[in-house]
């Protein structure tokens, strides 16, 4: 007997409403573009996915010009911001074409992209080591080839629609 999966009946907003109860950290997705030009968005849709090779993913939307970039360079960098990096997300997170006139920022020690170490408590040089389109967005697997890492900043949060830091009670 075949069983076929049941239509979606969830709708959009729904299913935002929901993941937005579901907290995460906060990170800017960095690459250069094929002139050279730095490119960058804020992004949510992080996770690990296996210590052997060191690999991430990060899910990017179609047609942006972070993702045009890291596909054309094959590389791109995961700067995972501090507390005090709100500013930088909410900038990486407005399309706003001057953004990396605004923010402190270096080649990352690879080249793999431009790191915002000033904002971030771990930086991470990744290769493109896969991707997968799904729906509006395009889940792109990165190997992480260098790490540089502050591990006494506290992570910076998203959730609810609103920033927060990590909460200093919580033991180091």
């Amino acid at each position: 007997m075949s069983h076929s999966p049941p239509a979606s009946l969830v709708e959009g907003a729904d299913f935002r409403s929901m993941m937005s109860r579901f907290p995460s950290g906060v990170s800017v997705v960095t690459a250069y573009g094929a002139d050279g030009t730095p490119r960058g968005m804020t992004c949510t849709s992080l996770c690990s996915v296996t210590l052997e090779p060191p690999t991430l993913l990060v899910c990017l939307r179609h047609g942006s010009p972070t993702l045009d970039a890291l596909l054309s360079s094959g590389s791109f960098v995961v700067n995972l911001l501090h507390s005090g990096g709100r500013p930088a997300a909410e900038l990486f997170g407005s399309g706003r074409p001057d953004r990396f006139g605004r923010v402190l920022w270096t080649d990352s020690p690879t080249g793999a992209g431009p790191a915002l170490g000033a904002d971030a408590h771990a930086v991470a040089d990744c290769r493109v080591s896969g991707t997968r389109g799904v729906g509006t967005h395009t889940v792109v697997f990165g190997e992480v080839l260098g790490l540089d890492q502050r591990p006494e900043d506290r992570p910076l949060l998203y959730g609810l629609r609103a920033y927060a830091d990590w909460p200093s009670l919580l033991p180091s």
